[in-house]
């Protein structure tokens, strides 16, 4: 049996590519099949390393409407193959984890969002973009955290309902003093677990430090920063800086892309003690970026109501662009 258990390991040592040879079989897999790669920031180093494009929500959804190839493979959540295959509704669209998921997505219910517009006769539903394409359908018009404040402006409706992240929408709703921003008590896990005695924590240890958070962290957290953005621009407000430290309040994928763009600049970037990571994103290894290229396997379907779904990050694209 022992002798058996070896053998197996042996086998599947042999068979798992050294990460030369899986980029190199990578490369030559997306030539061959007309593929180009797009990767969130929020998924593994070595699968951002193997993308042709890696980018936030906004970016990659933008990005997805100029491509002209034979095939997409979305390195990232459910939520994100689903916008990308509705942008790109005559391309395939892969994704290398498909079971990959945001719990976010799906923290909403019809039944309130019926029951705000029955009650408002002067309302938008905003949807971010980390949602279903059923929760889509439901929307006037959808936005990311680094185009929600511009998109939520240009409304001509006073109350928005914002679904379903309520740290979103309450940063979105200070900025906006002249609108009614309803809220929708969902949240980004990994974010709102960020607490204020870890931020203060580090706070302490790294008192040079500027402090950089996520608009998905809770109130309190966004207090102690000097700075609130999106994941670009936390990433780029790193690499513009002249300092050198820096506390980064959102997942921890970010720092490959922040390494990238500062090579030997030694910036140190911080992290909460409770490491944000999401365990739907990292289950995008390049591992399974390989597999889903050599049998195409991951394909995203046409959503249901694929025009309903897709008007409001038409609509999203618009407005941002204004």
């Amino acid at each position: 049996m022992v002798a058996n258990d070896r053998a197996a390991t042996l086998a599947a040592q042999q068979a798992t590519p050294s990460p030369d040879e899986l980029a190199r079989r990578v490369e030559q897999l997306k030539r061959e099949r007309g593929a180009v790669v797009l990767a969130h920031y929020y998924t593994p180093a070595q699968t951002q390393a193997l993308a042709d494009y890696v980018g936030d929500s906004f970016y990659l959804a933008r990005l997805a409407k100029t491509l002209e190839c034979e095939t997409i493979v979305l390195c990232g959540v459910s939520f994100m193959g689903e916008s990308v295959k509705l942008l790109n509704p005559g391309r395939r669209v892969l994704m290398p984890a498909p079971e990959a998921d945001c719990p976010m997505a799906h923290m909403v219910e019809k039944a309130e969002v019926d029951r705000i517009r029955a009650t408002y006769d002067d309302v938008a539903v905003v949807a971010y973009v980390n949602t279903t394409a059923e929760v889509k359908t439901w929307a006037d018009v959808c936005v990311t955290s680094s185009n929600a404040l511009k998109v939520v402006r240009e409304l001509p409706q006073r109350n928005i309902f914002f679904i379903p992240d309520a740290n979103l929408g309450s940063f979105i709703a200070r900025q906006v003093p002249e609108k009614n921003v309803i809220l929708n008590m969902g949240c980004c896990p990994i974010h709102d677990v960020i607490s204020l005695d870890e931020v203060r924590d580090l706070k302490a240890a790294h008192p040079a430090a500027e402090v950089l958070a996520h608009p998905e962290c809770r109130p309190d957290v966004l207090a102690e920063a000097d700075y609130i953005g999106s994941t670009k621009e936390i990433i780029n407000r790193v690499a513009a800086s002249d300092g050198s430290e820096f506390i980064v309040l959102t997942v921890a994928g970010v720092a490959a892309e922040i390494e990238r763009l500062t090579p030997g600049q030694n910036k140190r970037v911080y992290f909460p003690a409770t490491t944000p990571i999401c365990p739907n994103m990292a289950k995008v290894k390049p591992e399974r970026l390989l597999a889903c290229l050599e049998d195409l396997s991951g394909e995203v379907a046409l959503p249901e109501c694929p025009e309903a779904a897709g008007a409001p990050l038409e609509r999203m694209l618009e407005l941002a662009a204004r």
